[in-house]
């Protein structure tokens, strides 16, 4: 327990990328029981939930940005999506998502920096638990909606504290005005139950 919530804040205050690594190296092997039995991480499964109706195509190419250890691209997965590709920062999560064996292939990149993807190369991206206090800010926003098909279908959540934090709103209202996405929908809902924090889960649709 007390592991658990050290690497944790660990993982929340990171200042800069190799704290954070290193971090998740050393959480990825407990990193599902540790979020999904302990804390009710129900983040996973209330964005895939919100997903799937905008996903009708089950081969549709799609993304999981952020993948960690595969928790999406294994709820994807269940419910018969499996074009499935994930891309996070960190080899050690990657190592556990790729165990899973739910992705055809997965990227080791840093969504803070240019990615090294094709333009327009898939038809959904899902984001969960990326945007949050010492990850990913909303600059990432552009790559995302690069690599993305026109059409295509970005669902992604923010935690609480980092929506008010990093002007989430203001980011992606501008995207809206320079003509980029649309909303589709939004929600406020359960992050972490036993943390008692919330987020926002997001779905935009490239124009």
């Amino acid at each position: 327990m007390v592991k658990r919530k050290e690497i944790h804040e660990r993982v929340l205050n990171a200042t800069d990328k190799d704290e954070l690594a290193s971090a998740y190296a050393e959480w990825a092997e407990s990193y599902d029981q540790d979020l999904l039995d302990e804390l009710g991480y129900v983040a996973p499964a209330l964005a895939c939930e919100q997903l799937m109706p905008y996903l009708t195509d089950p081969q549709a190419r799609t993304l999981d940005a952020g993948c960690g250890t595969g928790i999406v691209g294994k709820l994807l997965h269940q419910q018969g999506y499996h074009n499935l590709e994930g891309l996070d920062y960190s080899r050690h999560m990657l190592d556990k998502a790729r165990e899973k064996g739910v992705y055809r292939q997965l990227h080791q990149a840093d969504l803070n920096a240019s990615l090294e993807l094709p333009e327009a190369c898939f038809d959904a991206v899902i984001s969960v638990g990326t945007f949050t206090c010492g990850h990913v800010g909303p600059e990432a926003f552009g790559e995302l909606i690069r690599v993305t098909r026109s059409g295509g279908i970005l669902c992604f959540t923010v935690r609480d504290q980092a929506w008010d934090e990093d002007d989430y709103q203001l980011a992606m209202d501008q995207l809206v005005r320079q003509g980029l996405w649309t909303n589709m929908a939004e929600m406020t809902t359960d992050y972490l139950q036993q943390e008692g924090s919330s987020c926002k889960i997001s779905i935009y649709r490239k124009v």
